[in-house]
């Protein structure tokens, strides 16, 4: 891992978390705060809510604010609070960032607006106009080939030099986009990559200062991500073979955000002793095959804490 310029104030593993829904169609709190709970005692880092993993663009306004409540309610500040803002203008991301505050959230993520086309200039005036009117740390998720529009190196420069408050980054994508993103920013950002974990000990070394994944491994990423931190030999070469250990999960859902979904909460209902997870349409259908898969990686991890 290399040196960051100094001591992060937020870093580790931050499992996106899943929506999980009751039968009828509704949020099922119950499995939101099961999720939560096991993850912290899986050593999860932090806790981030709202990513294309937890379906945020199926679920209402009123559901988003249930999603941040009730996990601000249920970690009760054992760790971080890290929320994504996904709402679709300047004043609704202003007011949904705000609103997160008051739950207790740590930081705040926010997501491009989800118009096709929009310019380099005006996605960079979108996020400053929300940054002049919030007050916390924030990053955005700048994530090429996952998210239509985000931004250039140069222009994540430019916006940090207008907001000092904007010193994280969910930036996501293979090592090598994250080393050179953090070379050409001058290591000035906690950075965060996600990808499931894909690259996880690459991406601690090209200076990231944690993960987003999702929870169906939370266990085992943040196991690698406390070996790789204590810079030892032996140690790294544990993390290194656990990484290995997991990476056929981590291919066989990370393939597509859909897949994910589909899949990957299978797992993380399985790991978590839930009964299998009712889709929220449009959503694509797990097979046979796919499910089978899962089990056998369900049985190969074992349960969750808790």
């Amino acid at each position: 891992m290399s040196a960051p310029a100094s001591a992060p104030r937020f870093a580790g593993i931050y499992p996106m978390q899943y929506a999980f829904f009751a039968r009828g169609g509704g949020l099922d709190r119950g499995a939101l705060e099961r999720q939560a709970d096991a993850c912290i005692a899986a050593g999860a880092h932090g806790i981030a809510v709202l990513g294309l993993a937890q379906e945020v663009g199926k679920l209402t306004n009123a559901e988003r604010r249930i999603v941040v409540e009730c996990s601000a309610a249920c970690i009760e500040r054992r760790v971080p609070l890290a929320v994504t803002v996904a709402e679709p203008n300047v004043t609704a991301q202003i007011e949904f960032a705000r609103f997160a505050q008051s739950t207790g959230a740590a930081w705040v993520i926010l997501q491009p607006p989800p118009v096709p086309g929009v310019g380099e200039h005006a996605l960079l005036e979108f996020f400053s106009a929300v940054m002049d009117k919030i007050e916390m740390p924030v990053a955005i998720q700048n994530a090429p080939g996952l998210i239509a529009n985000s931004l250039s190196n140069v222009s994540i420069t430019e916006l940090a030099r207008r907001h000092p408050h904007f010193r994280l980054l969910k930036a996501e994508g293979p090592a090598t986009y994250v080393e050179q993103l953090i070379r050409d920013t001058q290591n000035r950002f906690e950075v965060f990559n996600g990808y499931a974990g894909l690259t996880l000990p690459d991406s601690l070394r090209a200076g990231c200062a944690g993960l987003i994944p999702s929870t169906d491994t939370v266990d085992v990423q943040a196991q690698i991500f406390d070996l790789m931190r204590s810079a030892r030999a032996e140690e790294i070469t544990d993390a290194e073979r656990l990484h290995r250990d997991i990476l056929p999960v981590l291919v066989f859902l990370m393939t597509t955000v859909e897949n994910l979904v589909a899949y990957g909460k299978h797992l993380a209902a399985l790991r978590l002793g839930l009964s299998a997870p009712h889709a929220r349409q449009p959503a694509a259908t797990p097979t046979a095959f796919g499910l089978a898969c899962v089990q056998r990686f369900a049985r190969q991890l074992g349960p969750l804490p808790g």
